[in-house]
């Protein structure tokens, strides 16, 4: 009995320190939105404070996330004309949805997924907020929205609390609210996968891949963690008791390609973020780049030579998905 119960504690205290990520994300990027590195007007009703300074390699690296991700994600709805749905796995307390609907560029459908317990918060951040709840009202055809604990479901956005190391359970909550495998899908994970064991993404990768017959997915997190800089950076977080547990598959760009071709995925792709900062507009990047001074220019490279995104693609209704990239 000692023994599961004692596993059971430690997986507990994991999961806890990853649902952790989730605000060292949001803190981030209400602080770099602060200083004008990209506007995100919804951040802040999920982040009130400002919060402390961050350092400007980190607002840089924050930049470069959110902007490489927006590129596949605006990418994929232009190439399928928005018939299609995007489902954010670890979604937090992003606020795409609200930027995808001022736009005119929401998907058919806009499912995100997370641990319950960090759904009940952004639940009760949008039932409490004016600004959050009525471009869910406007975009829903009856006057209620269906809200529990754990979920909220409206015409065009969804958000489930559910473990996406249970399949069947994350199955049997997407066909609750009516995600179509027939649409063309895209799945984006920002630092999701490394929290699970290879076995458990893998699995989760593969389960896209078969269920989704016209698919892309887009995956931002570390890479190149075998080298020194990488020990540090698992040092650090296992300081925090947050155990990359999928680090393998973090070794290389390789490596992160291979988890989507040995799943079932057509093609895969990927670039680490000093590549992907080096292509995104330079102008903008000329931009941010004035607004504050950088004095350790090396270690921003660190930094981006370390973090990547992977994107893999599946095309059975030809629509050119695999031409979405850098």
């Amino acid at each position: 009995m000692m023994a599961t119960r004692q596993s059971f504690t430690d997986s507990d205290t994991a999961d806890e320190a990853v649902r952790a990520t989730c605000d060292d994300a949001s803190i981030c990027k209400r602080f770099a939105t602060s200083k004008s590195y990209w506007k995100d007007p919804y951040i802040q009703y999920f982040v009130r404070q400002i919060g402390e300074r961050k350092a400007p390699e980190i607002n840089r690296g924050y930049y470069a996330r959110v902007q490489g991700v927006k590129h596949f994600l605006d990418a994929f709805l232009r190439k399928t004309t928005c018939d299609c749905q995007v489902v954010n796995l670890g979604a937090g307390l992003d606020t795409t949805f609200w930027r995808l609907k001022d736009e005119n560029l929401l998907p058919r459908k806009y499912f995100e997924v997370d641990f319950p317990m960090i759904v009940a918060r952004k639940l009760h951040n949008i039932k409490t907020k004016p600004p959050l709840s009525k471009p869910i009202i406007e975009t829903h055809s009856t006057d209620s929205l269906l809200i529990d604990g754990h979920s909220l479901d409206s015409d065009r956005y969804c958000i489930i609390g559910a473990d996406l190391r249970d399949l069947p359970g994350l199955e049997d909550k997407l066909k609750k609210f009516q995600m179509n495998p027939d649409l063309p899908t895209l799945f984006l994970s920002e630092c999701v996968l490394v929290y699970m064991s290879p076995e458990q993404s893998s699995k989760l990768v593969h389960w896209a891949a078969d269920t989704f017959p016209t698919a892309m997915f887009v995956s931002y997190e570390q890479v190149n963690m075998a080298d020194r800089f990488g020990q540090v950076m698992i040092e650090n977080l296992q300081r925090r008791q947050c155990n990359l547990a999928g680090v393998e598959a973090c070794r290389s760009l390789e490596t992160q390609k291979e988890r989507f071709l040995l799943s079932g995925w057509e093609s895969a792709d990927a670039l680490d973020m000093m590549t992907v900062y080096s292509v995104i507009p330079q102008a903008d990047v000329g931009r941010i780049e004035r607004l504050e001074f950088l004095d350790e220019k090396e270690l921003l490279q660190q930094l981006l030579q370390h973090y990547c995104i992977c994107w893999a693609a599946k095309d059975k209704l030809r629509l050119g998905l695999s031409q979405i990239a850098f």
